[in-house]
C-alpha cells in the first residue's frame, strides 16, 4: 500500500514537473528576443564580460544597437551596477546637464592615480578647476603659433636616445598595465597582486618608477636653469607657483604626455590604416594639399603655416571620420553621485558607474546614417567647407565643462603631420584588410601594427645611414611597428 502510495506521489510531482516545463518553455517561445545585457542568476553579466573582454568595445556595440534607445543595464558580482549608454541626449545630460553628478569616480581614481597621480586627468573638484585654468592659458591664439609644452621632446635626446628608448617603453607597458586593472573580473584582484608585488603588478611598478624618474630629471632641470629661462610654457607656468611641489608638476607632465603624444599617435595610426584601404580619399588630401602649395607658391616640403593648415578641409574631414570610427577614448567611465534618471528613461542609481560609448555612437544608424560603418570624410563637407558636428553625436573630444583643450591643437598636429607624410612617402599598411583589435584604452591598439614606408630612391644614401633612426621616428609618430623601408 505504500509502494502505491509512494510511486502515485512521484507520478503526480513528475506530472506536475513536466507541465510546468511545458508552460515554461511555450510562454517563454512567444516572447520577444531579450535586448540588452544577458544576466544570470547571483553573477549577473559576469559570464559575458568575461567571455568578451578581449572584444569588449565591438561586443558592448552590437548590445546597444539591438537596445532600443542604444542604453543598457547590467549589475556584475561583487555589488557592481553600471550603465552603458550611446545616446546623445543622454551624453549631454552625463557631461554637461547633470555635470557634478557625475565625477570621475573613486574607482576610477583607485586604478590610474599610481601613475596619473593628481593630474588634471583624474583630478576632481577645486584642483581640476585650477589646473585648467592654468592649462587653457596654454592653448590661446598665441600659443598656437608656437606652442611649446615642456620645452622637451623625449624623441629627441642626445647620445644614442638609450634614456629617451627605455621611458617609451615603460611608459607603453605603464599605459598597457594600467587600463589592464579595468578588465579584471573581481575588481580587487589587482589590488592582491599589488600588495604582493607579483605579475602584471610588479611589471607596472617599475615601468612607472622609470617613468617618474624620466620626468621628475626634466623637472629638475627646469627647476636649475629657471632663473636663466625666458621660454612661457606649460610647464613654467605650474612652476611659477612655488606652492606646487615636484611630485604635483610631475603629474602634470605625465598627464599631458598621456593626453597629447600617445593620443594623436593612435589617431595618425588608425588614420593610416584607413587610408591604405581606401586610395580615393589619398588623392582627395593630395589634390587639396596641391592646391594650397599652388596658391600660396610653396613645395613640397615647405613647412605649412597656421593658416594653410586651418585651409585643408579635406584632410580635416577626414581626420574628424577616422575619430568618429576609432576614437582615442572610445568607451569613459563616470560615478553616479545621486539616484537619477536619464532623458531616455534610464534609472541610475547611486555610486553606480555610468559609462558613454562614442566608438558605439559612430555605428548607430540612428546617429550618422545607414552608411555609419562607411570611412566617409565628404559627410564632414558641405560645398567643400568643413562641418563641425554636434560635440554629444561626436565625443571624440569629450564635452562639456571637461571638454578637452588641446582639440584645436590637436587637429593642427595631426594635419601637420599626416600632410608632411603623404606628400613625401607611401604607406603601406601590410594586412590591411585585417582589422587591428580593439581595446577599450586604445593608447597603444597598434603597436603591432607592421607598416612599409616607400621612399624615393633619390634619398637612398642619406636614409642608408639614418634607417635605425627613422624607423624609430615613425614607430613614435605612429602607434605602430615600421619594419620595412622600401626605395622606389
Amino acid at each position: 500500500m505504500e509502494m502505491l502510495f509512494s510511486v502515485g506521489q512521484s507520478f503526480v510531482f513528475f506530472s506536475l514537473l513536466s507541465l510546468y516545463l511545458c508552460l515554461f518553455f511555450f510562454m517563454t517561445s512567444n516572447k520577444r528576443p531579450s535586448v540588452g545585457f544577458k544576466h544570470y542568476p547571483f553573477v549577473g553579466a559576469l559570464p559575458g564580460f568575461l567571455r568578451n573582454r578581449h572584444r569588449f568595445v565591438d561586443w558592448s556595440t552590437e548590445i546597444l544597437k539591438q537596445c532600443p534607445n542604444n542604453t543598457a543595464t547590467f549589475h556584475r558580482l561583487g555589488k557592481i551596477h553600471g550603465v552603458i549608454t550611446a545616446n546623445p541626449a543622454n551624453v549631454e545630460h552625463i557631461l554637461k546637464t547633470n555635470f557634478e553628478n557625475y565625477p570621475k569616480g573613486q574607482r576610477f581614481v583607485t586604478l590610474l592615480e599610481d601613475f596619473l597621480g593628481r593630474g588634471i586627468f583624474i583630478s576632481e573638484g577645486e584642483l581640476w578647476k585650477v589646473e585648467r585654468k592654468t592649462s587653457s592659458n596654454e592653448f590661446n591664439t598665441k600659443s598656437f603659433r608656437n606652442f611649446v609644452a615642456f620645452n622637451f621632446d623625449p624623441a629627441c635626446l642626445g647620445g644614442d636616445g638609450t634614456a629617451g628608448s627605455e621611458f617609451m617603453r615603460a611608459y607603453e607597458d605603464v599605459a598597457t598595465l594600467s587600463s589592464g586593472r579595468f578588465y579584471y573580473a573581481f575588481k580587487r584582484m589587482w589590488s592582491i597582486k599589488k600588495k604582493f608585488n607579483i605579475g602584471s603588478e610588479r611589471k607596472l611598478k617599475n615601468s612607472i618608477e622609470i617613468v617618474h624618474e624620466f620626468v621628475n630629471n626634466i623637472i629638475r632641470s627646469r627647476l636649475e636653469e629657471k632663473s636663466e629661462n625666458t621660454d612661457e610654457d606649460l610647464l613654467s607656468r605650474f612652476i611659477g607657483n612655488s606652492e606646487n611641489s615636484t611630485e604635483f608638476l610631475r603629474d602634470i607632465v605625465v598627464s599631458f604626455i598621456q593626453a597629447g603624444r600617445e593620443t594623436t599617435s593612435s589617431a595618425l595610426s588608425w588614420f593610416f590604416w584607413l587610408l591604405a584601404s581606401h586610395p580615393k580619399v589619398e588623392q582627395n588630401i593630395l589634390k587639396e594639399l596641391e592646391s594650397i602649395r599652388d596658391r600660396n607658391g610653396r613645395n613640397i616640403g615647405d613647412t605649412y603655416s597656421l593658416d594653410e593648415l586651418r585651409d585643408m578641409h579635406y584632410l580635416h574631414a577626414a581626420m574628424s571620420e577616422t575619430l568618429r570610427l576609432y576614437p582615442t577614448v572610445p568607451v569613459d567611465t563616470k560615478a553616479c553621485q545621486k539616484d537619477d534618471m536619464l532623458p531616455d528613461g534610464t534609472n541610475v542609481g547611486k555610486k553606480w558607474f555610468v559609462m558613454y560609448h562614442a566608438y558605439a555612437m559612430g555605428r548607430m544608424e540612428s546617429i550618422w546614417g545607414q552608411n555609419c560603418n562607411e570611412f566617409l570624410p565628404e559627410r564632414w563637407l558641405e560645398n567643400g567647407t568643413y562641418r563641425p558636428e554636434h560635440v554629444f553625436r561626436f565625443p571624440a573630444f569629450h564635452a562639456g565643462p571637461r571638454m578637452c583643450l588641446g582639440k584645436d591643437m590637436a587637429y593642427i598636429l595631426m594635419k601637420s603631420i599626416a600632410a608632411s607624410v603623404i606628400e613625401r612617402f607611401v604607406i603601406d599598411v601590410q594586412d590591411k584588410d585585417t582589422c587591428p583589435e580593439m581595446g577599450v584604452h586604445t593608447v597603444f591598439l597598434l603597436k603591432y601594427l607592421d607598416i612599409k614606408l616607400l621612399i624615393p630612391f633619390g634619398w637612398y644614401e642619406y636614409f642608408v645611414k639614418k634607417k635605425k633612426h627613422l624607423l624609430d621616428t615613425v614607430s613614435g609618430i605612429f602607434c605602430c611597428t615600421c619594419t620595412h623601408i622600401v626605395f622606389v
